[in-house]
């Protein structure tokens, strides 16, 4: 096998066998917390959508991808094509659009009493589910044309204004059809990513203005809590930003060229999924809830299995 085949391959293999078990492990922690606490706050709601999204990306993007990086390409058939590309690209836009509303709402949960998003705060709650639902309706019609355009890859040439992703073909016939769906969806993303990079200069310039005084709000309940969460949505942002620059400019490339190649497709496909595959592990090592429910389940299993092995000495 090719030098160059088995690096992307295992690149691959590594960061989707990442992404999935990250993610579920996030999932089951806060399947364990829903069970044992009355309700979740906003933000832990929209952190486990997020992690959802992301199992999702990683499941119809990224397994097939590894799949066809070792040379199996016929995966899907044209109805098959389908569901795997337009479930693949919602859970991509809800990745970027959950990340926008975790932002949104934790800026709005730390804002000082007295502003305008300050008034938001005791209605926060009510406002996390209507909004998971117009984010779902929002990018499946976005995408509710992907049914018209995916197909699995045909042999011989691929046409122009092709996208080749390996195990199904996304063929917009035309160069408007074309620069029309990229404009839209290039378009979605800028606005949610601006909306997150927004709040999230708002969180810090606002924990800077009261730098000085930290002592005091430390003492002050909850405050502390919410410091702490601000600073972990900032982070994750900053990294959904970082990728999600890698992933545009090559998405700009891919609009400007008619026949694109494989290799490229592959590159943006990489770097598009590495916030999917590293998110949910700063997620377990920055959010007490889930850290605390992973450390629980771990120090059941370890005097479990010592009784075990002391049976076995008897």
């Amino acid at each position: 096998m090719d030098l160059c085949v088995t690096i992307k391959g295992v690149s691959f293999l590594l960061q989707t066998g990442m992404g999935i078990l990250g993610n579920i492990v996030v999932l089951l922690a806060y399947g364990h917390i829903i069970f044992t606490e009355p309700k979740l706050l906003p933000v832990d709601m929209i952190l486990c959508h997020l992690a959802l999204a992301n199992l999702m990306l990683m499941l119809t993007r990224g397994v097939p991808q590894t799949i066809t990086v070792f040379g199996h390409t016929n995966l899907f058939n044209d109805p098959g094509c389908k569901v795997i590309i337009f479930s693949y690209r919602i859970s991509r836009a809800l990745s970027v659009c959950i990340t926008c509303m975790l932002s949104v709402f934790q800026a709005v949960t730390v804002a000082p009493a007295g502003s305008h998003l300050s008034r938001l705060k005791l209605s926060l709650h009510s406002l996390v589910l209507p909004t998971f639902a117009g984010l779902w309706l929002l990018n499946s019609a976005i995408y509710f044309q992907t049914f018209f355009h995916a197909k699995a890859p045909r042999n011989g040439t691929i046409p122009a204004f092709t996208i080749n992703v390996g195990f199904c073909h996304v063929d917009f016939r035309n160069s408007l059809t074309y620069i029309i769906k990229g404009v839209l969806a290039s378009g979605r993303d800028f606005s949610f990513v601006a909306l997150m990079v927004a709040s999230s200069v708002y969180m810090l310039l606002l924990l800077h203005r009261h730098s000085r005084q930290m002592k005091a709000i430390r003492r002050s309940q909850g405050s502390g809590a919410k410091t702490r969460a601000a600073k972990t949505v900032v982070t994750l942002v900053v990294l959904y930003v970082f990728f999600f620059g890698i992933d545009n400019v090559i998405w700009i490339y891919m609009l400007t060229e008619t026949k694109v190649p494989p290799v490229v497709a592959d590159m943006r496909v990489f770097f598009s999924s590495c916030y999917a595959s590293l998110s949910p592990y700063f997620i377990i090592s920055s959010n007490k809830k889930v850290k605390a429910k992973i450390i629980c389940v771990a120090e059941q299993d370890q005097p479990a299995s010592m009784d075990t092995q002391a049976s076995h000495d008897k």
